[in-house]
């Protein structure tokens, strides 16, 4: 038996619905918040944990103090090292190994959080780009797109990572010593450590600002020398052919030259950004360690304390050296999950009515009345089509190309909405029931099949999820590509391709009309449906198809009229109107548009025929 796997169903989301559309780059780490919040367990067991490392962290020169006392030996005392308390010894070393203890274990608690917030959210965007309309896919750039979702997932890492691992720790260890400072000693010393953080922390934010426009001006300047390369090189026998190596070669180096002046720039920045940075802290603690020495002088202060203030100074700016790169990242994070979080708020243009029911079948009719639409204002497709597709009957459209036929397939499965008049299934009007119930009522044999990057056997089952293999064969048997299947090495297992390039057009489309008649609905649409078909092929399906349509409602959209010959009724659309309707010998003996589509297709079959002979 041959595998038939079949899609997963959805799995509920963690973090509920969607968060409130950010308004602002920082307002995107606060849409952010609910999905971690759904872990408010372990966010909390991750915050204690923090707290917990900071602590420690910020008793190691507390513990420090103590031990530099203890070892301020008098001259000629015969105590020696070994005096030092062992219990401060073992503090210091608990302390130590508490900080690294605490962060992992953080880590181990919060990785869940993180993982899982992106899950929810890729999940929460990918379900909502099934949500929106055709018209937006139709207009999207899927590369574009595809790399604004993996950058917004990432970015989800890198501000959790940012805020939650660097700032916040950051913060919380400010606080801690500027508290110890301010309680232990003279104001002058918590003073001095905050107003030397505020302006670390300023210069680093505003030249940061201005670094970032130096840096996306490199980027820019290298981008175009890259791409006057490319471009240079890839037109190499034109620029050989008129001799203009020289030229090309200048105006890649102008390019360079710039690049080179906006990556000098965005150094030299760099230089600046560190240099002021290590000016602001080399103060602060010169400061700090002037105000401890005139504290041991006067004999308010001892060693031990001038040793913890500069262990302190050292310990607190220590992390904030990466403050530029963290603020930079953190923007750019933000501005990549801001994008995300716009996908997941565009709105639909077809949306289900509040409480619509979903769309009841009992005999199949599908009527168009009176609809009038076109994908633009100012280009009208269809102007007030009107006709039935009786319950159970075949009805073809044809007509030249660019008449709308096959937009009425996309109307009918709801793609689209008409600007006036109504689609009704079994006098139910499809605007008011459920997409999905209207869409689960109708199979579609589409002009252009794609497949899925999968198996045959995939591709087939897709049309009924949970299908047996049995089932699978049975369909692929009606649509006369069983016998290929079987003949290949993997049979329903062989793999399709991307986008079922491995398959030729005649046999991508049967596997659509297998995935139809093996979805079984009382209502069937074939679009173009053997178009890519031999003759030989094209006749073997129209019997399949005939006997698929039997006792369904089946609406056939062809451009080949020899397809259609035998539907119960044919109507004839022209800019958007149906000029002509009747059976095929009805229509022939009418002698008007369809009769001169015939005549002339019929011409050229017999060219082609004769082409083919000779």
């Amino acid at each position: 038996m041959h595998p038939t796997p079949t899609p997963a169903p959805p799995e509920p989301s963690a973090a509920g619905s969607v968060a409130a559309a950010p308004r602002s780059r920082w307002a995107v780490v606060s849409a952010l918040w609910p999905y971690l919040w759904a872990y408010r367990g372990r966010v909390l067991l991750a915050l204690a944990m923090m707290i917990a490392a900071k602590v420690a962290n910020v008793g190691v020169p507390i513990v420090l103090k103590d031990i530099v006392n203890a070892l301020d030996l008098k001259p000629g005392d015969a105590r020696a090292v070994l005096v030092v308390p062992v219990a401060l010894l073992l503090a210091y070393g608990a302390l130590r190994v508490s900080v690294s203890l605490f962060t992992e274990l953080r880590e181990i608690v919060f990785s869940r959080v993180t993982q899982g917030a992106v899950r929810n959210i890729a999940r929460q965007v990918f379900d909502h780009l099934f949500r929106l309309s055709l018209r937006y896919h139709l207009a999207r750039q899927t590369g574009g797109m595809s790399r604004d979702m993996e950058r917004g997932t990432r970015a989800i890492s890198s501000l959790v990572s940012f805020t939650l691992y660097s700032i916040l720790p950051t913060l919380v260890e400010m606080a801690l010593v500027i508290g110890i400072l301010l309680v232990k000693y003279d104001v002058w010393f918590a003073a001095i450590a905050l107003v030397a953080l505020l302006l670390y922390v300023a210069f680093t934010v505003t030249v940061t600002e201005w670094r970032t426009q130096l840096r996306r001006e490199m980027n820019t300047q290298d981008s175009r020398a890259n791409q006057r390369a490319i471009d240079a090189l890839l037109n190499y026998e034109t620029v050989k052919m008129f001799g203009n190596e020289a030229l090309e070669s200048r105006r890649y180096d102008d390019s360079l030259q710039r690049w080179m002046t906006a990556a000098i720039k965005s150094q030299n920045s760099l230089s600046l950004l560190n240099l002021g940075q290590s000016l602001i802290i080399s103060t602060a603690v010169t400061l700090l360690v002037w105000r401890a020495t005139v504290g041991v002088v006067d004999g308010r202060m001892n060693l031990g304390d001038l040793v913890l203030v500069n262990a302190f100074m050292l310990q607190l700016y220590a992390p904030l050296n990466f403050l530029g790169v963290i603020y930079r990242e953190i923007r750019q994070a933000a501005t990549d999950l801001e994008r995300m979080f716009h996908i997941l708020h565009e709105h639909p243009d077809i949306d289900d009515v509040p409480g619509a029911p979903a769309l009841h079948v009992t005999r199949g009719e599908v009527r168009f009345d009176h609809v009038r639409f076109g994908y633009t204002a100012d280009r009208l497709i269809l102007d007030g089509l009107d006709f039935t597709v009786p319950a159970g009957q075949t009805v073809a459209i044809v007509g030249p190309s660019g008449a709308g036929k096959s937009t009425l397939a996309r109307l009918l499965l709801r793609f689209y909405a008409p600007q006036s008049g109504r689609i009704l299934i079994d006098g139910q009007d499809i605007a008011q029931v459920t997409q999905h119930s209207v869409r689960a009522a109708i199979g579609i044999v589409p002009q252009d099949t794609v497949l899925f990057n999968d198996t045959i056997g995939y591709n087939i089952a897709y049309g009924r999820p949970g299908a047996t293999p049995q089932q699978v064969e049975d369909a692929a048997r009606a649509a006369h590509i069983h016998d290929f299947i079987a003949a290949t090495p993997q049979g329903y297992a062989t793999e399709v391709g991307e986008r079922g390039l491995k398959l030729s057009g005649g046999e991508k489309q049967r596997v659509a009309i297998a995935r139809a008649l093996l979805k079984n609905p009382p209502i069937l649409v074939f679009d173009e449906a053997t178009s890519q078909l031999d003759s030989a092929n094209e006749k073997a399906i129209q019997a399949e198809i005939r006997a698929a349509a039997r006792n369904r409602t089946a609406l056939v959209i062809a451009h080949r009229l020899s397809t259609v010959v035998d539907a119960h009724q044919i109507l004839v659309l022209q800019h958007g109107r149906i000029v002509e309707s009747g059976t095929h010998g009805e229509l022939l003996r009418a002698g008007g548009l369809y009769a001169q589509m015939w005549a002339l297709q019929q011409e050229a079959a017999i060219v082609q025929q004769h082409a083919a002979l000779a």
